[in-house]
């Protein structure tokens, strides 16, 4: 993502959390807190009472520029730490295996693999409810989270569908591959989608539209699938490509098979 367009994305969100006694009292209090920026070379008792409260709840901190940390401030008072509170609570994956037990169906679950702007994730979770699926997980890093923009674009799905963040998105498949649930990764070289089993557990792997799915999470899939595509462009939108690939999945699940 472009360094402006990161910038962007950053102050469109709510939740942001400016000043060095507000951003340690949100982390002691529990908040759930996606991302910490820290100004590079801040290290006196105080930045190291916020680094140490973070790393407790394993927050994600990286280190920037005051010139960054300067253009996402709201307040011009951020002393050398800005905080990005998430607009909802995450869920856990086992409370998304749990829904699917409940319901007597076989999991269906998201996996998004690089997801920064914050108008696709919020478009793929609104997807994912209306397609029956019990939840979207997302990585720690590298991705947006749970922001004020995520939510409005969700239409309200994010009051129905669950989202777990993980560590690792490669371990999580491997845990989940122990509990019995496939993984079809999109990628625009593989086998035709109307052609792959997409029945039974399955977990969808969907990655950004720069980039794709990355290599080590690709390896991680037993399988690709890829959408037809006739146009003179070679990619779709990442939210228009899950939810293509989405709604695949819910025809084979409904009607059964491959075409």
């Amino acid at each position: 993502m472009r360094e402006k367009d990161r910038t962007r994305n950053e102050k469109d969100q709510a939740g942001i959390i400016e000043g060095r006694n507000a951003v340690l009292e949100a982390l002691r209090s529990g908040r759930t807190i996606d991302r910490l920026l820290i100004q590079d070379g801040c290290k006196d008792g105080p930045v190291q009472t916020i680094r140490r409260e973070a790393a407790r709840h394993d927050t994600v901190l990286d280190y920037v520029s005051k010139e960054r940390l300067d253009q996402i401030s709201q307040t011009g008072h951020h002393q050398g730490v800005i905080a990005y509170a998430a607009a909802y609570e995450y869920a856990t994956v086992d409370e998304m295996l749990e829904a699917a037990r409940e319901k007597g169906e076989d999991p269906f679950l998201f996996l998004l693999d690089n997801i920064e702007d914050p108008h696709n994730l919020g478009a793929i979770i609104r997807t994912a409810n209306l397609a029956g699926a019990h939840g979207v997980i997302i990585p720690k890093r590298r991705a947006v989270g749970l922001t004020a923009t995520v939510a409005r674009t969700s239409a309200g799905a994010l009051n129905y569908t669950p989202v777990a963040r993980v560590t690792n998105l490669g371990n999580t498949i491997e845990d989940l591959k122990k509990e019995g649930i496939w993984f079809v990764c999109a990628d625009m070289g593989a086998e035709l989608m109307y052609r792959q089993n997409l029945t039974g557990p399955i977990g969808l792997v969907i990655g950004n539209e720069g980039e794709g799915v990355s290599r080590l999470v690709k390896e991680k899939c037993d399988f690709t699938a890829s959408i037809p595509m006739k146009g003179n462009i070679d990619s779709l939108n990442a939210s228009v490509a899950a939810g293509v690939l989405a709604y695949e999945i819910v025809r084979q699940r409904s009607f059964g098979g491959t075409r």
